[in-house]
């Protein structure tokens, strides 16, 4: 392998040119680093807004403050051996993430140990380009590869994008979250 190139686990797969006209071999998938906190945590921020929007009953809302500390747990979480978080990037710009971790039996959740896929958001101007089945196909790799024996998400009932895209991933509907609101 020359040097300077990534490594082919962390290299996209797909090769040629998407629907939007940009070539996808220069879209790499690679461990966030704690240098990437600050993007990361405006996406954090971004990903928040975007599901307040969606049923702000349900969904806490970002604040000013909140790109800094989403900036922050990241930042911790990437060192942790329990821990996958991913950026997609694309000419030294990160344009996506994704961060899941290997998890114990939940009994609230009836369900064993699994990784869990907590985030996973692409730039609002590169969706539907498969950013974000790159990161999800290298995030299922690498939980599996730390020992998880399935992987689950959850995604907002609105997000009809992103269940098409877990669908097409081969993941299945188990759980329905409901929601009664008091005020």
């Amino acid at each position: 392998m020359k040097a300077g190139r990534p490594s082919p686990d962390l290299r996209c797969l797909s090769r040629g040119i998407n629907m939007s006209g940009q070539h996808l071999e220069s879209i790499t998938i690679r461990p966030a680093a704690r240098a990437d906190a600050t993007v990361l945590g405006s996406y954090g921020a971004a990903l928040m807004s975007l599901h307040n929007n969606w049923d702000p009953a349900r969904f806490i809302p970002a604040g000013p403050t909140t790109p800094d500390k989403y900036a922050s747990w990241l930042a911790s979480q990437v060192v942790r051996e329990d821990v996958v978080v991913l950026v997609a990037e694309d000419r030294n710009s990160i344009i996506g993430y994704v961060y899941g971790a290997l998890e114990g039996a939940d009994y609230m959740a009836l369900r064993g140990p699994a990784g869990v896929l907590h985030d996973i958001f692409v730039d609002p101007q590169r969706r539907r380009e498969g950013v974000g089945r790159r990161l999800l196909k290298q995030a299922i790799t690498r939980l599996a590869e730390k020992g998880a024996p399935r992987i689950v998400l959850s995604t907002a009932y609105k997000n009809k994008g992103a269940q098409a895209l877990f669908d097409r991933m081969g993941f299945r509907a188990t759980m329905v979250e409901m929601t009664k609101d008091f005020r």
